[in-house]
């Protein structure tokens, strides 16, 4: 996402490192699904051997604890970089205010609740989440419908946040909205189902891999077919989107796994590692050095239209300068790193 949010000239993008328009997936619509349902096998790893030794009150205030901070961080980053709009203006829902309500509700369902439990709801999510998006009218509309600005998760979020708190690109909807938490909390109970079978003891990795590549293969085909009539869309985590990126996700896991795990093969991770190490870290500081990269003038030109825009065709250039940033992140991160300074929330 350092790569996606961060080019050289938003005018020129590789169409892979775009979002969708609406309907569709795009490689870049996949980084988000794939981070909820690794919060979902990252909560099996933290929480297993602590379920039961652990009081669930201590374990849930801490994941409240979490929750606050992830809710605070977005908030109170908008607000260094448009003061000007102040509190008036603030964004509300966004990318971290997800990932926090999506970590927290998935704890509790861990906490308090059985796989068989879990999974009648992440069926009941999806369908139920089907059903409000396709058959129930929304008000002032009339009917229902998956268009941006009249869908019942738009009209749900001008409702709880009004205009002035969502999305500054539109401020009629917003594609961290409200409503979509339903089916992004369905994206985490599927890495919480896939984390437990991962730590399973009585089966060996062969079995657990050739399992995981199974089910992952049924959940994108079983999301292809839900894209008939309920079109994959990630900025309204549809039903569809769920069950492909859920697959995805997990294709993705099983070859890690076998590749990293059981093949051995570890030396070309260290880069991600990284990256890993201090995630959220890098996510919010992602935000802040290309800002004050972009400050910086070098005979009266920026950074880019020195050393990228001239040497390279514009696509490319505004590529090559993302690029850039990451390696700087990078950098940064990897000084934490090799200095074991590790920012957790």
């Amino acid at each position: 996402m350092i790569l996606v949010n961060d080019p050289g000239d938003w005018g020129h993008i590789y169409a892979p490192l775009e979002h969708s328009k609406w309907n569709g997936c795009t490689p870049t619509d996949l980084v988000f699904p794939f981070f909820l349902f690794m919060v979902g096998v990252s909560v099996i790893y933290a929480m297993e051997s602590k379920k039961d030794t652990v009081s669930h009150s201590r374990l849930i205030l801490k994941a409240l604890y979490r929750t606050g901070v992830l809710l605070l961080i977005p908030w109170i980053t908008q607000y260094i970089f448009h003061p000007d709009g102040g509190l008036a203006h603030l964004r509300l829902p966004g990318v971290l205010p997800r990932i926090a309500l999506v970590y927290f509700i998935s704890t509790i369902l861990y906490l308090k609740t059985s796989q068989k439990t879990r999974d009648w709801i992440f069926a009941i999510a999806l369908v139920g989440y089907f059903i409000i998006m396709t058959f129930a009218p929304v008000p002032g509309v009339g009917y229902a419908n998956l268009e941006p600005e009249t869908n019942m998760g738009a009209w749900i979020d001008r409702l709880v946040f009004t205009p002035d708190h969502l999305w500054r690109e539109s401020h009629t909807w917003d594609p961290e909205g409200l409503l979509g938490t339903i089916p992004a909390v369905a994206t985490a109970l599927f890495g919480i189902r896939v984390g437990s079978w991962l730590k399973r003891k009585d089966r060996d990795d062969q079995v657990k891999t050739n399992w995981m590549f199974t089910y992952g293969i049924i959940a994108v085909m079983a999301g292809l077919f839900w894209d008939l009539f309920f079109p994959i869309n990630k900025a309204l985590w549809t039903s569809s989107f769920v069950l492909y990126t859920g697959g995805l996700a997990t294709i993705a896991l099983a070859l890690s796994y076998w590749l990293i795990d059981i093949q051995g093969y570890k030396r070309f991770t260290y880069p991600f590692v990284v990256f890993g190490t201090n995630a959220i870290t890098a996510y919010v500081l992602s935000g802040f050095i290309p800002h004050y990269m972009g400050m910086i003038k070098i005979g009266g030109h920026s950074i880019y239209q020195t050393f990228f825009a001239p040497y390279f065709s514009p696509v490319n250039a505004s590529l090559v300068s993302a690029i850039f940033t990451v390696l700087i992140l990078w950098v940064v991160m990897w000084i934490f790193y090799i200095k074991k300074i590790f920012i957790k929330i």
